[in-house]
């Protein structure tokens, strides 16, 4: 990560450190994707062990730069205790349900036509999962993940935003945004939702924690 800035230097020692001191065994992690370079499973293990042997319980979705997640079967069986992956579905752990799905760029922002294709793809995804997280909690606390931000810089609705807000779900957890991209990260309550920007570079590599 050097390549983007100094600021990255020693980002994964910054990052741990932080997260040996503030988090507990029984406390939930969320990594909202991008979160190995590698291009094959094999290849990504020795990062996915370095986050298994961290404390909490770990649940991540894919960002769009982990080319190394093949089928969710596979990932499963690969992963090391403690760490689990959410795809199409949702995961209940004490009474929070944890559900998402990668995202795509906002509609106006399309650079070539395979975009829509993708976002409404995404788009039935999310549904899916959050369709899975009521079943597992019919009325309690359901936390989303997209690695893709759900809405713009303004909060402005879209069609991720809209399911968010047809499910009542009070949490969205979001990466992606790195740099000068942070500038147009929204952070805060839309309709009903709160928005949750958490880039390690936003946060100086330290954990984010919400009650």
């Amino acid at each position: 990560m050097d390549i983007f800035g100094t600021q990255w230097s020693n980002h994964w020692q910054r990052i741990s450190q932080h997260w040996r001191e503030v988090v507990d065994a029984d406390d939930i992690v969320l990594i909202p994707g991008d979160i190995s370079w590698a291009m094959t499973l094999d290849e990504a293990m020795a990062d996915l062990l370095a986050i298994g042997d961290m404390p909490g319980r770990k649940l991540m979705i894919r960002g769009n730069h982990d080319y190394w997640w093949s089928g969710i079967t596979k990932v499963r069986l690969a992963l090391p205790e403690g760490l689990m992956a959410l795809q199409n579905d949702a995961i209940r752990l004490a009474d929070t349900v944890i559900c998402g799905t990668r995202g795509w760029t906002m509609p106006g922002d399309k650079t070539d036509d395979n975009d829509e294709k993708i976002y409404v793809r995404e788009i039935s995804r999310m549904r899916m999962s959050l369709d899975a997280a009521r079943k597992l909690s019919p009325d309690g606390r359901v936390i989303a993940m997209t690695h893709y931000p759900p809405v713009d810089e303004q909060g402005a609705p879209s069609q991720m935003s809209e399911l968010f807000e047809e499910y009542a779900i009070g949490d969205v957890v979001y990466g992606h945004l790195h740099g000068a991209a942070l500038k147009s990260a929204f952070i805060g309550a839309a309709r009903g939702v709160t928005y949750h920007q958490v880039s390690c570079d936003r946060l100086n590599f330290t954990l984010y924690t919400f009650a």
